[in-house]
């Protein structure tokens, strides 16, 4: 997981050197906090746009795609959060392999949750589908 992390930074120094360079070659001279200003609320809005369509369009098909989404992506924050605060604690072990297994618990109770759902679904349209045609006209 330490070296996850450390792989990351180091392509975040590197890009963060890239676009300090671009822009003093260009003629700006930003501080730090400008460039993060303005990167971060360009990826933002970047992030937002297509996260705005992708909802609309899971929207017309299911609200439960989107809790999905919106829950696996708090999980991503919060599973390395912990890890992150076990290496600074030295509590516990940093390992990848714990934010991995963190999240396949979510998504394998998160999978009998909808195989509960369908059931639920189906043996309502079976009933539904039994007592029409019980039914009799008067």
């Amino acid at each position: 997981m330490g070296e996850i992390i450390k792989f990351i930074v180091a392509i975040v120094n590197e890009l963060h050197d890239i676009v300090i360079t671009i822009m003093y070659g260009l003629g700006f001279n930003v501080t730090d906090k400008q460039l993060h200003f303005w990167v971060i609320g360009l990826l933002g809005m970047g992030g937002f746009i297509v996260v705005q369509y992708l909802f609309r369009v899971l929207s017309k098909w299911s609200i439960t795609a989107i809790s999905f989404i919106y829950t696996i992506t708090v999980l991503l924050v919060v599973v390395f959060a912990i890890e992150i605060q076990q290496k600074i604690t030295g509590r516990g072990n940093m390992e990848f392999a714990d934010a991995v297994i963190g999240l396949q618990g979510f998504i394998v109770l998160f999978l009998v949750y909808l195989v509960i759902r369908l059931l639920l679904a189906w043996s309502k349209r079976l009933y539904k589908s039994f007592t029409n045609k019980q039914s009799y006209p008067k």
